[in-house]
């Protein structure tokens, strides 16, 4: 693939970890302007130039960087405000919504040691997760607001509040409109720990691990659900807004949508294990009312999954079946992988869809690179960067070089082939010089019409090392 060099031009440095970054235009104004969430609470915009706030949540965000044993380093944290996306008349309503882990909600966690699954030993490969009501790490909340005429932001109701089982994998960038139905939609990982313990992705009852549809323009006249982790603990009138697009999700950088003549192409990526990053595409889906799906699980029946996507987590991880390392006793520079779910890899095998483009935590390619965890993925159709247009850009955290030199995210591309084989891709090279302080590529984003790509970087892996960000453009 073709060798592309990019420059970085900041647009706003010493902020909070940036999780998502979008466009939208204001009620009354007429510039596109970019909106930055942080991880911690916070939204601003850029207004002439100057960094405004939007709005501040950080009192109702659960306290970060505390320790959950056996899983979380202090410091690091995967929860926080995960997502941001303005209704497609936002400029008439008003109106947004926002996804993150609710303040005072701190749990145990639903294991209270790492999990690592055995094959030898089937009671690793059948955990359920019980007790769910006391034995969960925080709760989720998903949320509708209004920008009132006097410019402040309110919330109006909420529409889903999700008990999660682990402090990580619950997705970011999570909330994104589909131009294709005009429907929210809700992008959320396996609730966490490692290897999935409970194989909450493949259970169709299960929310974790799917890419959720919720009809925000149906009134269902409760502001304030219960809380719960399955579709069946639902209100009815709850049930009846959403539908299900996939499965097989471990975590998530959101949802991308590139326009293809009279549809769209649908980029996601699953973030992988120990093996590999996983970039996947699809136009043509059959999204599964939930209620169907209930019914389908009272009837105790096997609805057709034609058209309905997998991803094939936790059976698959992306182009390999799911596996753990170890070293090898008689040689330290080897190890090997050995197969974790066999059976389950067998039964999702021809369910899952085939990944556009893998990358690997080891590579011995000359020009490739050795990944941590995919951060981002956004469709490219401007034309500044003419060598990037119609393509699709990646992130991944950071080189898995262990070499101990500085540390430093990593921009790629790939582009769907005509014959939907598995392709290639290439390293994006950027002259931008971070000097001696590490740059964790954190996030992606983009602006309405997908014609301009911004970058999020921090110099710290811990959100509690707060105002170590800067968002970038990317240009030619």
């Amino acid at each position: 693939m073709m060798k592309v060099k990019v420059s970085l031009r900041p647009i706003v440095s010493k902020i909070n970890l940036p999780t998502v970054m979008k466009t939208a235009i204001l009620p009354g104004d007429s510039v596109e302007r970019l909106f930055i969430a942080t991880q911690v609470g916070e939204i601003f915009y850029i207004g002439n130039g100057v960094v405004r706030t939007f709005l501040d949540i950080r009192p109702q965000v659960i306290k970060l960087g505390t320790s959950e044993p056996g899983v979380s380093r202090g410091g690091y944290d995967e929860r926080g405000l995960l997502g941001l996306a303005f209704h497609p008349k936002f400029y008439y309503n008003g109106l947004f919504y926002l996804h993150y882990s609710v303040a005072g909600t701190q749990g145990p966690g639903a294991l209270s040691e790492p999990f690592k699954p055995n094959p030898c030993d089937p009671g690793t490969l059948n955990l359920r997760w019980v007790n769910r009501e006391t034995q969960y790490d925080h709760i989720d909340t998903v949320e509708e607001w209004i920008l009132q005429t006097n410019g402040q932001p309110r919330k109006r109701r909420t529409l889903l509040h999700l008990r999660r089982p682990f402090f990580n994998h619950n997705g970011v960038n999570s909330l994104n409109f589909s131009p294709e139905t005009g429907k929210l939609i809700l992008t959320t990982g396996d609730g966490g720990s490692g290897y999935d313990p409970f194989n909450l992705s493949q259970d169709d009852m299960d929310i974790a691990g799917k890419i959720i549809e919720i009809d925000v323009a149906k009134h269902t006249f409760i502001d304030d659900p219960p809380v719960v982790t399955r579709f069946d603990e639902l209100p009815a009138p709850i049930q009846e807004t959403l539908t299900v697009i996939a499965k097989g999700v471990r975590n998530i950088p959101g949802i991308s949508f590139q326009r293809y003549y009279n549809s769209y192409i649908k980029y996601v990526g699953n973030v992988g294990q120990d093996l590999v990053e996983s970039i996947f595409s699809f136009v043509h889906y059959k999204p599964i009312p939930v209620t169907q799906l209930i019914q389908a699980s009272i009837m105790n029946s096997e609805l057709d999954p034609e058209g309905f996507i997998n991803f094939g987590w936790r059976g698959w991880e992306g182009a390999f079946p799911a596996s753990f390392i170890r070293g090898c006793s008689a040689n330290p520079t080897l190890d090997e992988k050995t197969i974790a779910y066999y059976d389950e890899a067998i039964q999702t095998s021809v369910r899952r869809i085939q990944p556009v483009t893998s990358y690997y935590h080891k590579d011995p390619r000359p020009d490739k690179f050795g990944g941590t965890a995919l951060t981002g993925v956004q469709s490219y159709i401007g034309n500044q960067i003419p060598s990037l247009t119609g393509s699709v850009v990646f992130t991944d955290l950071a080189r898995n070089e262990g070499d101990g030199s500085q540390v430093k995210g990593v921009l790629a591309y790939t582009r769907v082939r005509a014959d939907c084989k598995l392709n290639d891709f290439s390293v994006i090279e950027t002259d931008y010089n971070f000097g001696s302080q590490s740059a964790y590529y954190v996030s992606l984003g983009s602006n309405l019409d997908q014609t301009r790509l911004y970058l999020g970087v921090y110099s710290s892996m811990k959100v509690t090392d707060f105002n170590q960000g800067t968002v970038f453009e990317i240009v030619p």
